[in-house]
């Protein structure tokens, strides 16, 4: 024992430069994943016991779990930071300056971590728990479907924290809005209103385990009776004691109030700002950038408009009339919503064939179409899951089937932007790249929101520029539209946040109530969208302008992709550097 005690004071006294930055990566990657048992679980990490023990778990939402987190990212950036770049190859250097953005803006935020919402419609404790089970969690085997089981048994404790977590910075007079606790509210209604057999939780690991043949049908029914009986005896009841807390606040709040109407919300928006964006950007500045995009855009349409002999109303009015136009048939039976999926399926095999042009790298991980779960349909948004490295889970699509995403002229821009080529091209390939450290393929610190939803909205711009639009007109104004949306988005997200903007005044600037709602609990993220899609384009042209004859648009395309998922100011370099190494 002695001996070994004196093998560990060797070890502790060895110079940091005896650890290579790639046992630092693999080393301090594996303690970040390991206190986080909910990232351990998507990210399939370990292997073995190791992994199956924290498959039965779920990451605290408490204050003192956040801190601890803190602590740790504040004493990785003092290790990483004692390694010289100097030695380091491109990919490492890349590397070591991401890790030290991510890690450096999880220290950033913590003065700013009271300024948010344990529960909310979007993207609070009750939708990440249920999304944790039916979208993430791996359910092949009968391990696995114990482990969900298990892994529901604490899903009423971990709610149980979010609802201190809520009456803590309530206390400090940080609630959302009455428009945002009314949805909450009605939204965690619809989870528990049904049975706790027909709960989507509980039908969820039915169908998985219907479709995993090794599972017995004795054991299947077990385990369903397990997880009703959690659903009914736990999880309910904790839902509706959230439910209370929520309505115990109507009466406390004002109708509006954006994040800067805190005090000290400004500067925690300044922080959500700098995060999203990854510029210096300020709240004025991207407003103006807005603005000025919107009335470019709308330039565009009205000519498009105009050729069709659609002449009368507003942008918006005439956009809102030919979506209208173009909705698929009432009532919204199940054979309607059916139907979107496959349209969606046909678009994206479409988009698969198309891509070949464009790009020389694609991934290998299929793509899988699927609806939105009904609970959450009314609040979500299209959304992109990725795939696992070990090829355990296919990249997701999730499609909402609501009323207002029922037009067949808006299928096409929101599936090239999730799926084909945008965030299923950018994602799947990086979760591929083994020229990458781990932590980057697998985005365990994070996603950098500018690049990846710049290159989601990067995507749809590029299609219609490679006309896959000219054969249908209507659908290219549905892809203009999606651009003044994210560039209305600019305008409406620091309206709201720092310029007293109300909903409504949002909505009537051309936003969905659902939309306006989802900027209100997750500030300065749909900055990001048109900021990051804008550089993507600046270095395209600057990169074409830069190398004239010898420009081609697949190598550009393979070296923003190749780089990875990084801060906008990180990629600009990498590209000075391809246009450098072309002469």
């Amino acid at each position: 024992m002695r001996a070994v005690f004196a093998l560990l004071l060797l070890l502790s006294s060895l110079p940091l430069q005896a650890q290579t930055i790639g046992d630092f990566f693999d080393s301090f990657t594996a303690e970040w994943v390991r206190g986080n048992p909910s990232l351990a679980t998507g990210l399939r990490y370990f292997e073995g016991e190791e992994q199956d023990r924290l498959d039965r778990q779920i990451t605290p939402f408490t204050q003192a779990y956040d801190a601890e987190r803190t602590a740790l990212a504040r004493r990785g950036l003092g290790q990483l930071r004692g390694f010289e770049r100097a030695g380091m190859t491109d990919v490492q250097r890349v590397s070591a300056d991401l890790l030290d953005w991510q890690l450096q803006a999880i220290v950033d935020a913590e003065p700013f971590s009271d300024y948010s919402f344990p529960l909310n419609q979007f993207r609070g404790a009750n939708t990440a728990l249920p999304s944790l089970l039916m979208r993430i969690h791996p359910l092949a085997n009968e391990r696995d479907a114990e482990n969900y089981v298990a892994k529901l048994g604490q899903v009423a404790g971990r709610m149980n924290q979010a609802i201190a977590e809520t009456e803590r910075i309530g206390a400090k007079g940080i609630i959302p809005p009455r428009y945002i606790l009314d949805a909450t509210i009605k939204q965690m209604q619809r989870f528990a209103d049904p049975s706790p057999g027909q709960n989507p939780i509980a039908t969820t690991l039915a169908q998985k385990m219907e479709a995993a043949p090794a599972i017995s049908a004795e054991k299947r029914a077990a385990l369903s009776r397990q997880a009703e009986t959690i659903i009914a005896e736990q999880v309910y009841p904790a839902w509706r004691k959230a439910i209370a807390l929520l309505e115990s606040q109507l009466p406390k709040v004002a109708a509006e109030k954006g994040l800067s109407e805190y005090e000290g919300g400004a500067a925690a928006y300044a922080n959500r700002l700098r995060y999203y964006t990854t510029t210096q950007l300020t709240a004025g500045q991207i407003h103006e950038i807005g603005l000025k995009e919107v009335a470019r855009i709308e330039g565009e349409m009205d000519k498009l408009f105009r050729q069709l002999g659609r002449t009368d109303g507003t942008i918006a009015e005439r956009m809102a009339k030919l979506e209208a136009d173009r909705m698929y048939p009432e009532p919204l039976s199940e054979a309607t919503r059916a139907q979107v999926m496959k349209d969606i399926e046909a678009i994206v095999r479409d988009s698969q064939k198309r891509s070949e042009s464009l790009f020389d790298k694609r991934p290998k991980a299929p793509l899988e179409v699927q609806p939105t779960p009904t609970f959450m349909e009314n609040n979500a948004a299209a959304n992109y899951t990725p795939p696992t490295a070990d090829g355990s889970r296919p990249g997701i699509y999730q499609y909402p089937r609501r009323r207002d995403r029922m037009s067949k002229v808006s299928l096409r821009s929101v599936t090239y932007h999730e799926g084909i080529p945008g965030h299923h091209f950018q994602i799947a390939l990086q979760v591929e790249n083994t020229e990458l450290p781990r932590f980057r393929q697998i985005g365990a610190f994070g996603g950098i929101s500018a690049f990846s939803e710049g290159w989601g909205l990067y995507a749809e711009r590029l299609v219609a520029e490679q006309g896959w639009y000219d054969d249908d007109p209507e659908g290219l104004l549905n892809a203009l539209d999606s651009q003044l949306f994210r560039a209305r988005r600019l305008v409406v997200d620091t309206g709201l946040h720092s310029k007293g903007w109300t909903r409504q005044r949002a909505v009537d600037y051309g936003i969905p109530v659902s939309e306006v709602e989802r900027y209100v609990v997750l500030p300065g993220q749909a900055c990001s969208y048109m900021t990051g899609q804008l550089k993507i384009v600046e270095l395209r042209e600057k990169t074409k302008a830069a190398l004239g004859d010898k420009f081609s648009l697949q190598e550009f395309h393979n070296v923003v992709l190749d780089t990875g998922m990084v801060p906008l100011e990180l990629l600009e370099q990498e590209v000075d550097r391809y246009i450098a190494s072309k002469g």
